[in-house]
């Protein structure tokens, strides 16, 4: 470290003048070490990787007379400023980055000032390493020859990589991508690369081989993290050849021909062998062995193959010659060889195209004709063809075929070597349809199979085809639908039916008939198919809408199908809506509706709907009437009978109405009727019966009805209690006598025994002679008979005695008493028990009046006596 002193004569010439007055000191640096975060910088290490920006630093000194002091850095010239400082507080600052492999020692020049006194120092900052560098291969591109002969594990180059880094980020080992592919392996350290123990390298099988080398440092610190570089270099390894294979015949196996016209010397095939070692080749060495037996022979340099005889004197028809093929070094001497065979074969001229013949010599047409259909497997006699071909061996074999519509028939022989018979054979008989087909045509193709000429020939098969009755009459649809109004008169077309039978003549004329259980008002034309109705017949929807059966379509040899006919009878508007009987009157309680009813006959809608109107009241602002349901109701005002009467002077409210039901149909139908309302106020009686009488006052017979039957379960009851009664007294062990005598009492008044179950009110009662009332003087306390129905009530004493009951002679298959009871012998009355109510006893009496004269003026109208 060295101190540098700069003199100022002005400064010291202000120094003299202070020190004259007062001694100055000058200020000072601390120092800290190497290690230290402050002080004067001196030794400070910085790593390579510090971030531009970061705070390495603080300058930090003093001044002896404790003035403040300013920091500055300063640089020599020429060098780069890697540091800034605050020169008030010495914090130092990276703003240049680092790299130690350029510039590993920083020189800075430091100071501090007190404002008259300046000290400065220079000092060294060593740059220390991070692993930042990447391995690099040297003497690159790598291209390396190794004769295919080089032994296994022996070396054969050296791969070199530097890393500028130090330490372990420096050092470098080496490896190779898939190295289980390779046939080489490199030390990991001094990167030399050698064959794999027990692999050779071969020229012939691969010429280059390609290494891919990867070099990868040791790893170091990199801004905190570890990091590991690595680089790859791909080394181009070319195997060179050497003489070590033999030659070896390409084109193998080799075929040659001789034909009948061909000259001698002419050249038949030529043999090509090459050396084995591609990459400095012999000149190849070719000789007959053996096989030529003087007829052939061959180029020692080219080897092409000549005969040197002419055809006819060659006594083979096939030649197997050996040939060898030897290798000649530069130096001209014979080393390596190898053999291979040569198949030579004297062939016919082929000059002659197949040929047909038919029985007068060659022919190309034949015709037959056949019925269609002829089972599968028929040969087609009427068919003689012979085909034959002139030339010999090889060039006499050829292919028949036939040539058309596809899987009908096949034809055999499929192969022929010169001369065959040809026969053709039925495959598939519905294919043989004269409808389909009247004529069938096929080419007879014969073509050579193994001749390069593939000579060939056709013949044409024509066939004519006889119909037969194969098809049977088919419907145009499984079933027709027809629809027919139901005022048609008889004799109306309904529908048509068409079957088609392609038989040609009279198999395919169609006669048409129906059946069925719904085709007897239907007839149909046996020509025509056309169907309609009987003329006789009347359809009418609303009594049977819908017919069914089957029609038949028949051809002359009793060939036949069915489809069946579905006929709808259509709905005409033929009816007009009709009222009900009870229409005529009806009572109306003001607050609900009175309904009319009109049916119409009519089968289908809109026919038979039904739309209700009034067509005249008087006045005619009283009723409304529901259009669809017939309901008639008063206006929404009418709440009273005084509103009526305010209406019309008509005390009886009773209304004529002229209402119409209309039908929908087209053209449209209606009827009218005349209405007889009568309006009443609903009553205050609640009851089952007001509401009975009230429902059925516009019908009295319903009442009428209703009562009978009600009377007629009193009596029923009244006699099974009868029964009951007379059995349980004839059981009793006592005997009692018809009448009872009673002692009268000294005191108490007479009392009278009555049955009330058989009290009536009216003494005009056809059992009034059946009660009994005993004037008695005193009554037993308890009943002998022990009969509890009598019950005991006081009479008045002067009361007179009634007559004893008749005496009844007594039977003799019967016991000698009887108990008076009141069995089946009472005549079925109404029994009308006073009301509860004085209100109510007047609205029953009218109801019941009013039903009563209803009921008889409607007997008297319909003439039925009354009952």
């Amino acid at each position: 470290m060295k101190h540098v002193r700069h003199f100022n004569p002005s400064l010291f010439l202000s120094l003299v003048h202070v020190c004259l007055v007062q001694a100055n000191y000058a200020p000072y640096f601390f120092d800290n070490g190497a290690r230290s975060t402050n002080g004067n910088m001196a030794l400070l290490s910085l790593s390579e990787d510090i971030p531009v920006g970061t705070h390495v630093y603080t300058l930090n000194g003093t001044d002896p007379e404790g003035d403040p002091v300013t920091y500055d850095l300063t640089y020599e010239a020429g060098s780069r400023r890697y540091f800034s400082v605050d020169k008030n507080l010495g914090n130092v600052t990276l703003i240049e980055e680092l790299d130690r492999e350029k510039e590993d020692e920083i020189e800075v020049i430091v100071s501090i000032s007190d404002g008259l006194s300046t000290v400065s120092e220079k000092v060294r900052i060593l740059v220390m390493d991070a692993n930042d560098e990447s391995p690099e291969f040297i003497n690159t591109p790598y291209i390396v020859g190794v004769p295919e002969n080089t032994p296994s594990s022996s070396s054969i180059f050296k791969i070199e990589a530097i890393d500028k880094d130090t330490g372990s980020g420096g050092s470098i080992t080496y490896f190779l991508q898939n190295i289980h592919a390779n046939k080489f392996t490199i030390d990991r350290h001094s990167g030399v690369l050698r064959i794999k123990t027990g692999v050779t390298l071969d020229y012939e099988k691969s010429r280059t081989h390609f290494v891919v080398v990867v070099a990868k440092d040791g790893g170091g610190k990199l801004r905190g993290d570890n990091k590991v570089f690595s680089a790859t270099t791909t080394v181009t390894i070319n195997v060179e050849d050497v003489q070590d294979t033999p030659p070896m015949f390409i084109g193998t196996p080799y075929y040659g021909y001789v034909y009948e016209d061909t000259l001698a010397g002419s050249e038949v095939l030529t043999v090509v062998a090459l050396d084995g070692d591609r990459g400095k080749p012999n000149s190849i060495h070719y000789c007959i062995v053996n096989g030529s037996e003087g007829s052939f022979e061959i180029s020692n340099t080219t080897g092409a193959i000549s005969v040197i005889k002419s055809p006819n004197q060659l006594k083979k028809e096939v030649y197997e010659l050996k040939v060898q093929a030897s290798e000649v070094s530069q130096e001209g001497d014979t080393s390596e060889h190898t053999f291979a065979m040569v198949t030579i074969r004297v062939v016919d001229l082929n000059n002659h195209p197949p040929t047909f013949y038919g029985e007068n010599g060659p022919q190309n047409r034949f015709e037959l004709t056949m019925y269609e259909h002829p089972p599968e497997g028929e040969i087609l006699r009427g068919l003689k063809i012979t085909v034959n071909d002139s030339d010999q061996g090889a060039n006499a074999k050829f292919n028949l075929r036939l040539v058309g519509p596809g899987g009908i028939f096949r034809v055999v022989p499929q192969t022929v070597l010169n001369e065959a018979q040809v026969t053709i054979i039925v495959e598939n008989s519905a294919a043989i349809d004269f409808e389909s087909f009247k004529v069938l045509t096929f080419k007879l193709l014969a073509i050579e199979v193994n001749t390069p000429e593939k000579f060939s020939s056709t013949a044409d098969i024509v066939i004519r085809l006889l119909d037969t009755n194969d098809n049977v009459p088919k419907f145009s649809s499984d079933y027709y639908i027809a629809r027919i109004p139901e005022n048609s008169p008889g004799g109306s077309n309904v529908v048509a039916v068409t079957a088609t039978d392609p038989d040609s003549g009279l198999w395919g004329e169609i006669k048409y008939s129906i059946y069925g259980t719904g085709a007897d008002l239907f007839l149909i034309h046996p020509s025509t198919g056309i169907i309609y109705t009987q003329p006789w017949a009347v359809l009418d929807a609303e009594v049977n809408s819908k017919y069914n059966f089957y029609v038949k379509a028949e051809d002359t040899d009793g060939k036949y199908s069915l489809a069946e006919v579905f006929i709808t009878v259509l709905d005409v508007n033929d009816h007009s809506p009709e009222f009900n009987e009870n229409i005529q009157e009806k009572t109306m309680i003001i607050g609900s509706p009175v309904k009319i009813e009109a049916i119409d006959q009519d089968a289908e809608e809109p026919n038979n709907i039904v739309d209700y109107s009034i067509m005249q009241a008087d006045p005619a602002n009283v009723f409304d009437i529901d259009q669809s349901t017939g309901e008639i109701k008063l206006k929404s005002y009418i709440r009273s009978l005084d509103i009526i009467h305010n209406i019309t002077k008509n005390k009886d409210c009773i209304w004529s109405l002229v209402v119409q039901a209309k039908d929908r149909g087209s053209p449209s139908f209606s009827t009218t009727a005349v209405l007889k309302i009568d309006i009443t106020e609903e009553t205050l009686h609640k009851g089952p019966m007001a509401a009975f009488l009230m429902q059925t006052k516009d019908n009295p017979m319903k009442a009428l009805g209703v009562l009978a039957g009600v009377m007629g379960i009193m009596v029923l009851i009244t006699i099974m209690i009868s029964t009951a009664m007379f059995w349980r007294n004839k059981r009793s062990s006592k005997i009692m006598p018809v009448r009872r005598i009673i002692k009268k009492r000294q005191i108490p008044p007479s009392r009278t025994v009555r049955m009330e179950w058989l009290k009536f009110k009216r003494p005009s009662n056809a059992a009034e002679k059946f009660v009994i009332e005993d004037d008695v003087k005193s009554l037993p306390e308890n009943n002998e008979n022990s009969n509890n129905n009598i019950q005991v009530t006081p009479v008045p004493p002067s009361a007179p005695l009634p007559p004893p009951p008749p005496a009844l002679a007594p039977r003799s298959d019967a016991p000698g008493w009887r108990v008076p009871t009141v069995s089946g012998s009472l005549t079925p009355k109404h029994i009308i028990k006073p009301p509860k109510k004085k209100g109510h006893s007047s609205t029953h009496n009218a109801l019941v009046s009013e039903l009563k004269m209803r009921f008889e003026k409607r007997n008297a109208a319909t003439g039925e006596p009354h009952i």
